[in-house]
């Protein structure tokens, strides 16, 4: 063998690789897995060598679903996902930093509301008149205030294309709550800028402390217009410590030259980075009314997909398949998820793999569809956070007891023989690759009692996350040929207690054969 970049000796290797599961020794090169063994095979590789002195090794960790580029943006300002009720709101944004004279937040909960519907007039005492942009944690509405609606000119109810909505009272004038992107959007143009030095920076400091956690890739579910230069830019002078695969968005009214243009868009790549595939929505979110269900949540919403014509998505989704573009598409509630299911359904045999995103309630009936079409099932155990054992969180309180019943069904999906990659989702959750392991064994709230075992977590982030972006040939394994992406741990995520695998240190994170964290 020539001489190798890198060789570990000393590990507990999980290879993930049935030819080989178990082993102590592996070797690098040119960004490449190059030999997999024991430490006495290694005794005749060449090479710059790192004893890992016993610590376990398995296939780098991917997130399934992140956005570290999108989130640049939502995760500005006042974090505001501690607080836990009014009063604690009020308090944190009369501290609240001021920008260019806004009040931007972040992460707030819905279940701060405690039922009471988003407005202005819970906050304004806290503001002194100032502007102000808080987003609600699922970043599917944002409230304003009222100084924020003058600003933007929003003075009553709007028409969008898609399904969004300016949320009014009785008399037509605006709460606050702004619901789905297109609403949000209105907002936009007022708000303070982030330079793109700043987002650079930015950019770079949040994927060091992503590969900090174990992280070697993330499947990132947006793409800005100003993206591709970013990451262009930054890969002149510098590596990107975390791989990215990303999905430009497909919304409401897309005709064909914009379907084409998303199709010329897969062929763009940097060393760390590539366009893998198109993000659609199907619905919203349970908390904010827009998710698509099969009745109508307690508040009589959730009634609607969001693409107002559920046709006109199927006919999208069979555009980007017949040019080969594989497909993500949001799909919380039941009915989206059927409507996404039979969409698949139609297009035959062959052609990209496409996924479904979140999944947060699912009828029995549709669990051997995904397996069956190969659509791969995109979950996040950290969501499971939002909601409660006793179902009194807005999520259970909407959906009623049967359907917060089938609440993330990690272990139901993989018994079904689907694919089940997990992910963060961040910034709605921390992007901490050892808390998805945790929360994929021991969901909490609602889904307490539907976790995996250990090694179903572990391929969630792993080989289940290479099928889930076509890559199961090059990723997702400790195997020669295989990319060479590895994650040190001080123990055996498998074996150990979820517990201990939540704050376990990492020892040694390698992205593509770049060591990208050490400890």
């Amino acid at each position: 063998m020539p001489a190798a970049d890198l060789v570990l000796t000393g590990a507990n290797v999980r290879t993930l690789d049935p030819a080989l599961p178990y082993a102590t020794a592996v070797a690098v090169k040119d960004g490449r897995i190059a030999a997999v063994g024991q430490d006495a095979d290694a005794r005749d590789w060449q090479g710059p060598v790192l004893d890992l002195g016993g610590a376990s090794v398995v296939p780098g960790l991917t997130d399934g679903h992140s956005h570290p580029l999108w989130g640049l943006d939502l995760a500005t300002g006042t974090d505001l996902s501690h607080v836990t009720d009014l009063d604690g709101l009020r308090a944190a944004l009369r501290d609240a930093i001021r920008v260019d004279g806004w009040v931007l937040a972040h992460g707030l909960d819905h279940n701060v509301f405690a039922g009471k519907p988003p407005h202005y007039d819970l906050i304004e005492d806290a503001l002194s008149g100032d502007p102000a942009h808080i987003r609600l944690y699922d970043a599917h509405s944002v409230l304003a205030s009222r100084a924020a609606l003058a600003a933007a000119g929003i003075d009553g109810p709007r028409v969008f294309a898609e399904r969004a909505s300016v949320v009014c009272d009785a008399g037509g004038r605006p709460t606050g709550h702004l619901v789905e992107h297109a609403a949000m959007d209105l907002l936009a143009p007022f708000l303070p800028r982030t330079p793109q030095a700043v987002r650079r920076e930015r950019l770079l400091a949040l994927l060091g402390q992503m590969a900090a956690t174990g992280l070697t890739g993330a499947h990132v579910m947006d793409l800005g217009p100003a993206d591709l230069a970013l990451l262009t830019a930054i890969e002149e002078q510098d590596d990107l410590p975390v791989r990215l695969s990303l999905h430009p968005w497909c919304m409401p009214g897309a005709d064909a030259e914009h379907l084409a243009l998303l199709t010329a868009l897969q062929s763009e790549h940097g060393r760390s980075w590539r366009v893998g595939g198109v993000k659609l929505f199907m619905d919203g979110t349970v908390e904010g009314g827009s998710a698509w269900l099969d009745y109508p949540d307690c508040h009589g919403q959730g009634s609607e997909a969001f693409w107002p014509d559920p046709a006109a998505y199927s006919a999208a989704v069979r555009a980007l398949h017949r040019a080969g573009v594989p497909t993500a598409t949001h799909a919380i509630g039941d009915a989206a998820v059927r409507h996404v299911l039979n969409t698949v359904d139609g297009l035959g045999a062959g052609g990209p793999r496409h996924r479904i995103e979140h999944i947060e309630t699912l009828g029995d009936e549709q669990l051997a569809r995904f397996a069956r079409l190969g659509v791969a099932a995109s979950l996040q155990p950290p969501h499971t956070a939002y909601t409660r054992t006793d179902r009194s969180d807005q999520w259970s309180v909407r959906l009623g007891g049967e359907r917060a019943g089938r609440a993330w069904r990690f272990r139901d999906l993989r018994a079904s023989g689907a694919v089940v990659a997990l992910g963060s989702d961040w910034p709605i959750a921390h992007y901490d690759a050892r808390q998805i392991l945790r929360t994929a064994r021991c969901p909490l709230g609602a889904a307490t009692g539907s976790g995996l075992d250990g090694l179903a977590a572990l391929e969630g982030l792993t080989t289940h996350a290479a099928l889930a972006a076509g890559e199961e040939a090059v990723a997702g394994r400790i195997a020669p040929g295989y990319r060479a992406d590895l994650t040190g741990l001080v123990l055996d995520p498998v074996t150990a207690p979820a517990d201990e695998v939540a704050d376990a240190p990492v020892v040694l994170t390698v992205s593509g054969g770049r060591i990208t964290f050490q400890s």
